[in-house]
């Protein structure tokens, strides 16, 4: 068995998004135990131990320790992979009043713009990426999460992602505002980055998001359509967590190019290319909708008044803004 593991795929921080997964895992984590005896432990029936576990081996996190012939059956015991797993734990600034929420996830200019304008409560957003914001809010480490997250294979934004992290859940995915994604490059373009593609094809060095953003995971998904080999793409494997950040790279001469929203590459004075308009969504569980900072958050939001002011930022739709998908369990 290896040692602490840090929880960094995607497939892993979703397997312990569930409780029962984790419940599972650290029990595996204080001895081998077999699907039946994880049946009696905790009382389900062992097609649904079954299903639990397997999503753990598939995730790296539970493996087949031995297999035991007894009489006329095999028994199979399962293990953890290690003794322990790290995962990381939100610190969010407390400014000492009571009427504060925590929203976790994408960075936004809009977001944060909005965030000072809710009328006597502290909004705190916080930068860690669309799937990172997803698994706080899971973990009950945030009021709300901020997301961008696209599923080619329904091709919708968010809701799949809410759908399989929350599915014991109630939660409202509630639009903030359709937004531009796209290069930023140097003024004049100098490298005439146009797409995805030119970035391959003329070895531009590139400031890139943190794993687990929306925006990294759009661009890994271009380039794995494209064929392209990111162990030899120059920055691929940099990471940083606002939009502001790699503007900043890009506008220092860092790098060459970077992935992001049009009101950061305008206010590093960046040339900018739109590739993509995508939504921007909050998810909020059903049970916080009747807090009442939460509920002045959404009645702050459906104010004119806050349309206006998010409307006036540069690559920004906010004709959607406030449409919700309610996700019932």
């Amino acid at each position: 068995m290896a040692g602490t593991i840090r929880m960094q795929r995607d497939d892993q921080i979703e397997a312990v998004g569930d409780a029962t997964r984790r419940s599972l895992l650290r029990r595996l984590m204080a001895a081998p135990s077999t699907i039946s005896q994880l049946g009696v432990a905790f009382g389900k029936h062992p097609a649904w131990i079954r299903h639990h576990v397997m999503r753990l081996v598939e995730a790296g996190l539970v493996e087949l320790a031995e297999v035991r012939q007894v009489r006329n059956y095999t028994e199979k015991y399962y293990r953890a992979t290690a003794p322990a797993f790290e995962v990381h734990m939100l610190l969010s600034a407390d400014s000492g009043t009571e009427r504060s929420i925590t929203v976790v996830g994408s960075n936004d200019t809009a977001l944060d713009a909005f965030a000072v304008s809710v009328p006597g409560v502290n909004v705190v957003p916080v930068s860690v990426g669309s799937l990172d914001g997803l698994i706080a809010l899971r973990q009950g480490l945030a009021d709300i999460a901020a997301c961008h997250l696209f599923d080619s294979r329904e091709d919708d934004y968010n809701v799949p992602y809410v759908r399989h992290l929350f599915a014991d859940r109630s939660v409202v995915v509630l639009t903030l505002v359709h937004r531009e994604q796209g290069v930023m490059v140097a003024a004049g373009n100098p490298l005439r980055i146009h797409a995805i593609s030119d970035i391959i094809d003329k070895g531009a060095s590139l400031a890139n998001r943190n794993p687990g953003s929306g925006t990294r995971l759009w661009l890994d998904a271009e380039l794995r359509a494209l064929g392209a080999d990111t162990s030899v793409l120059p920055g691929y494997a940099t990471s940083y967590v606002t939009h502001g950040a790699v503007a900043q790279e890009v506008a220092r001469g860092c790098a060459d190019v970077a992935i992001g929203i049009r009101s950061a590459a305008e206010k590093a004075g960046l040339d900018f290319r739109p590739l993509t308009r995508e939504r921007f969504d909050l998810v909020i569980p059903a049970d916080r909708l009747a807090d009442a900072n939460v509920s002045a958050f959404i009645d702050e939001l459906e104010t004119r008044r806050a349309r206006t002011m998010i409307g006036s930022l540069s690559g920004y739709d906010v004709s959607h803004t406030g449409d919700e998908v309610r996700i019932a369990v």
